[in-house]
């Protein structure tokens, strides 16, 4: 006798697929995080000039658009566009990527901030 496929089965297999998604942004991350780092030339160290007397005027900042956003976020947005593309319109889309960017520049912050050992969490636990 053959088993007939429930409902259930299907909600399996769209979270199995799910999972092997993530799996694959979380391995494709860092290598695209890497590639961009590869991509940019390293710092030179500058001479120090000596002091000017005269201030120098500044030029005024020219508004290129919104930066670029990093290839961790890239991957990401690649990723909910290949899950949820055909459910969500152009503007939301953006409007996910954007969050996302701020998600992973929020990562790199708190990453970026160094504890020591003797820190102690901001809150006491309590059960």
């Amino acid at each position: 006798m053959k088993k007939e496929k429930t409902e259930n089965a299907g909600g399996r297999d769209s979270r199995r697929r799910f999972t092997r998604t993530l799996a694959a942004a979380a391995l494709a991350a860092p290598a695209a995080a890497l590639a961009a780092r590869a991509q940019t030339p390293p710092a030179t160290k500058e001479p120090v000039a000596p002091p000017n007397p005269q201030p120098t005027p500044t030029p005024a900042p020219q508004q290129q658009g919104p930066p670029r956003p990093s290839p961790l976020a890239e991957a990401y947005g690649e990723v909910a566009r290949l899950r949820f593309g055909e459910r969500l319109s152009p503007e939301q889309m953006q409007a996910v990527k954007r969050d996302l960017e701020g998600n992973v520049r929020t990562a790199e912050r708190l990453r970026a901030f160094k504890l020591k050992n003797s820190d102690e969490p901001d809150f006491a636990f309590e059960a």
